[in-house]
């Protein structure tokens, strides 16, 4: 029987043995700062002259290492590296393949307050932003590795007398994993061993700005026993090997998370048929979101006032699903926009290796320039009252910034920032806010702050997003209790940490015999 599954919990850090713990692993970080990290390759470590380098973006004189950068010639070599493991890591039983899974979530939690000291370091993650990734990293092993074991036999289908029917999942072949970096363990865990406890091989591509928590996790799988060839390391350039990956004729599908642009080339280019090839690419993608917190005038609103503060300035707002609009029913707009501004003005910004830091940098200067110019747009379509300051002078820190009296269409209300900004508009009434919250293109999160149940079924039926919370923020979705994923330009709604989220990396196939 498969156990059954438990979220790991958050690391309470009032308790002074926890919080110790946290501070050793920032020192084991430190032991091994600035060290080289080389390429995987069918088990082979492979070093080359090109590497990306990884900083701390809270300091950016500090070097968290430095990554073997892969070439197309190297890329070409882990695609053959995968096939050829593929052959046999298809017929391994998904008992052993799900075992891997378990004995990587293991030695994760052992060495927990390490990688989320490590998230701190590289993603400017704080304690309690850092500890959840890691926690989510430890789900996805957990409940992909039981997900498997309850679809190894397929699912029961009809026969006839002298005829026996069967119905099972089979992998589907080479996939590359494109991670982000504002997850850089948990999604990039996550979407690696789903194609893998599925049965397939994978090119794992981190993002370059995170790629050596990505190389850690590597580690930690092949301490687990996954075999040679079945996880590949190749990070590189998108332009370079990510698209050389998507258009190979061996590429089966391509797991994707990031922004919306890349997303739809990915598509574009994932689409087109390359001489050799004999199936259509299968794509799973996640691709962001403008994400909105409606208020109704029926509504605690101090709950709404902390959920926007919350799901907004969580991680610098660096989450697909963070608030970065706030509808309000314009009755009691000013009360909610007055508590934000309040809340806002009290975080605290700075050093993210400090436990009390709540708010720690954006992820690099691109990401700086391009939240600052949103800032000074935001000034223009609507009111600043809190923050729109930037210093980029060590590392990367913007001030948590509230941008009031916006238009529906203004261009901070539609376009995603992904930063520490939130702006605020009024509506007339629920309904009106429910058609201001779907007039963006995507369809991700959203939460709606009501004690009126008649507008909750309202919103159930209405309000077109993947991921929909009720008197709570619109952030912290949780392995198998709330899957995520989301419609329109967010992405496939591939729903990563629910039910079929597997079945995406593998096919059906039917097979009928005669008595």
């Amino acid at each position: 029987m498969v156990q059954p599954y438990k979220h790991e919990p958050f690391t309470d850090f009032t308790i002074e043995e926890n919080r110790q713990a946290y501070l050793k692993g920032l020192e084991t970080v430190e032991s091994y700062l600035g060290q080289d990290y080389d390429l995987v390759i069918g088990g082979e470590r492979i070093k080359t002259e090109d590497k990306i380098v990884s900083y701390n973006p809270s300091n950016t004189q500090e070097i968290i290492g430095s990554v073997s950068k892969a070439s197309q010639d190297l890329a070409e070599k882990a695609m053959q590296a995968a096939v050829e493991a593929f052959k046999t890591w298809k017929k391994t039983k998904a008992e052993v393949r799900a075992d891997v899974l378990f004995k990587a979530a293991t030695i994760i939690r052992r060495r927990k307050h390490e990688f989320s000291a490590l998230l701190t370091k590289e993603a400017g993650k704080p304690w309690r932003e850092a500890d959840a990734d890691t926690a989510e990293a430890i789900d996805f092993l957990e409940y992909y590795g039981r997900q498997m074991l309850a679809i190894k036999d397929g699912v029961p289908v009809n026969s006839r007398p002298n005829e026996f029917n069967r119905y099972n999942y089979i992998p589907l072949g080479v996939g590359i994993i494109i991670s982000p970096w504002n997850f850089p363990l948990a999604i990039m865990a996550g979407t690696t061993v789903a194609a893998i406890v599925a049965g397939n091989t994978v090119l794992l591509k981190p993002a370059s700005t995170t790629p050596v928590v990505a190389a850690k996790f590597v580690e930690v799988m092949e301490e687990a026993g996954l075999p040679k060839g079945v996880l590949n390391f190749v990070p590189g350039s998108g332009a370079e090997v990510g698209d050389y990956l998507v258009d190979h004729k061996d590429t089966r599908f391509i797991s994707f998370t990031g922004s919306r642009d890349v997303g739809l080339r990915i598509f574009e280019r994932s689409s087109k048929v390359n001489p050799g090839q004999v199936w259509m690419k299968r794509l799973i993608a996640e691709m962001g979101g403008k994400d909105t917190i409606v208020v109704d005038s029926e509504a605690d609103l101090e709950l709404a006032a902390q959920s926007i503060v919350a799901g907004a300035f969580g991680f610098s707002g660096q989450k697909c699903s963070a608030c970065s609009r706030a509808v309000i029913v314009e009755d009691v707009y000013d009360t909610v926009l007055n508590r934000v501004v309040e809340l806002t003005n009290q975080l605290t910004v700075g050093d993210p290796t400090e436990q009390a830091t709540f708010m720690g940098p954006v992820n690099d200067n691109n990401a700086f320039k391009k939240i600052m110019e949103y800032v000074e747009i935001g000034k223009q379509e609507g009111k600043l009252m809190a923050g729109g300051e930037g210093d980029n002078s060590k590392g990367y820190f913007i001030k948590p910034t509230v941008i009031a009296d916006l238009a529906p269409d203004a261009r901070i209300m539609q376009e995603e920032i992904f930063g520490p900004v939130v702006g605020f508009t009024k509506a007339k009434d629920f309904t009106h806010a429910i058609e201001i919250a779907n007039n963006t293109e995507y369809g991700l999160t959203g939460a709606v702050i009501t004690t009126n149940r008649e507008h909750l079924e309202q919103a159930r039926e209405d309000f077109h997003v993947g991921n929909l919370y009720f008197n709570r923020s619109c952030t912290g979705a949780i392995v198998g209790y709330q899957p995520f994923g989301g419609f329109n330009m967010s992405g496939t709604d591939s729903k990563a940490g629910g039910p079929d989220y597997l079945l995406l990396h593998m096919q059906a196939k039917t097979t009928s015999e005669m008595y």
